[in-house]
């Protein structure tokens, strides 16, 4: 319960909720704020509003009514995503995508209705929203949404990236604004690819190589810093990195991939809409996804809610300035209790070693790995980096390979009818060895919501593979 908070619940904040896509997190005055995709009235898509909740430590959350609701001809048909920019002088604006009565989308702004409120629940509209339309040759009035925090270049201007078609090209498109509330197209996208389909959910954000600091986009950014480019597409959530061309106003890739399946991706579980913020309490930034579930809408309906955000990460950029690399917010280690630890457990081909003393349903696995030979792993297939998952179901859990699979069973039942499985497979290409992680669901009853600690396992397991 935060500080001064009524015992009594708000009327919002048991009621159903779907789709919940990420729209602007933020840390504002000692609270930690997030804003989502929400529907009041099911556990399914359509009627969506802005749902708020707030938090002091990243770990426990109160929902608020919500931020934002369909109210104006704009945002008739949903209040959707969007970011939140906290201008100079401590002034959080919100700018989101709304629909009106055609569904063509246009970009809305809403301030606080008194900054003074530490959890402010009231935010006003701009009277002059739309503030953006995709009213310019070659433009989707459908594919049009989705704005990034905004940042300031040199020239002292604000910027922002939005999502959307031009002349058939997915992009993120980039406008200028003094003030934050009138808005100019630049004539050229941040970045655009022509082989890609619509893009949700940019982000845009600086990052310094081998740095796990947080960089604010608004301030200096510092010599050496690289960007990166984040977009969901083909239902993942992908990025690229590079450097911010100030000249030119651009993104500009280091390495330029045409094929999309071949992108970079935040996360290989189910992640999707992510959006991350600058986290001026710690010096981080801190990332959020949208984790889907595979329920039916009768299910949904049954249970009453839909959709799951997943555990905040901090991410930054990788030492070589080649990948992101994140981890759960340190928060999140108030949670852990009662640690169990084996060591030295000798598995052979088909063995079976359980931990009783857990939770299956919320226990967070640390494991080394360390092979007796890896002389018989596989030959690698460079095919397979274009479809992970599809040969991960191809080669599952019970095809023995050279290598592998070995890893955790999870979420079992006692006569294992019902159960997860977690595990790895080593292969060997050209001069190295690739480890391949995956997750078996066709045994599984449950849906499984469960923070997978892929960083570490795959480090660690490279480590004894070297």
């Amino acid at each position: 319960k935060l500080p001064n908070e009524k015992e009594k619940k708000s009327k919002h904040s048991t009621t159903h909720t779907a789709f919940v896509k990420l729209s602007g997190p933020m840390y504002f005055n000692g609270i930690y704020h997030e804003f989502y995709q929400y529907n009041l009235n099911g556990p399914i898509f359509g009627d969506i509003v802005w749902g708020h909740s707030v938090s002091t430590d990243l770990v426990n959350w109160i929902g608020l009514e919500p931020a934002l609701v369909r109210d104006t001809p704009s945002d008739i048909d949903g209040c959707w995503t969007g970011s939140v920019t906290i201008l100079p002088g401590g002034k959080p604006i919100i700018i989101y995508t709304g629909g009106d009565i055609d569904q063509h989308q246009a970009q809305n702004i809403a301030f606080p209705k008194n900054r003074s409120d530490p959890y402010l629940r009231e935010w006003i509209k701009a009277p002059n929203n739309p503030v953006l339309r995709p009213d310019e040759p070659g433009m989707n009035s459908i594919e049009f949404r989705d704005p990034t925090t905004g940042w300031i270049g040199p020239d002292g201007l604000w910027r922002m990236a939005v999502g959307g078609e031009l002349n058939g090209y997915s992009a993120a498109l980039l406008y200028k604004s003094e003030d934050f509330l009138n808005w100019t197209k630049v004539d050229h996208p941040l970045y655009s690819h022509n082989g890609s389909n619509m893009w949700e959910c940019p982000d845009f954000f600086a990052v310094l190589p081998g740095n796990n600091a947080g960089l604010d986009l608004s301030a200096a950014i510092p010599q050496g810093a690289k960007h990166a480019l984040k977009m969901s597409v083909d239902s993942v959530d992908k990025y690229m990195i590079g450097v911010y061309d100030l000249q030119r106003d651009a993104f500009v890739p280091d390495n330029v991939v045409d094929d999309r399946r071949l992108w970079l991706r935040i996360d290989y579980g189910t992640f999707y809409a992510s959006k991350s913020f600058f986290d001026s309490n710690k010096n981080r930034r801190i990332i959020w996804g949208w984790s889907r579930e595979t329920d039916s809408p009768s299910d949904d309906l049954e249970k009453g809610w839909a959709g799951l955000h997943t555990i905040p990460r901090t991410i930054w950029l990788a030492g070589d300035g080649k990948q992101l690399l994140q981890w759960p917010v340190e928060e999140i280690e108030s949670l852990r209790t009662n640690e169990i630890s084996h060591q030295g457990i000798e598995l052979n081909k088909g063995d079976l070693f359980e931990i009783k003393e857990v939770d299956a349903f919320q226990a967070d696995v640390e494991i080394d790995f360390e092979l007796a030979s890896i002389d018989d792993a596989d030959p690698f297939d460079p095919s397979w980096l274009l479809d992970p998952e599809k040969h991960c179901g191809e080669a599952g859990a019970s095809v023995p390979g050279g290598i592998g699979p070995f890893g955790l069973v999870i979420l079992a039942s006692d006569n294992m009818d019902e159960h997860t499985e977690v595990y790895f497979r080593v292969y060997k290409s050209q001069e190295k060895y690739m480890v391949l992680m995956c997750s078996d669901l066709r045994r599984s009853v449950i849906m499984l919501f469960a923070l997978i600690l892929i960083s570490l396992l795959h480090k660690r397991l490279k480590t004894k593979l070297k």
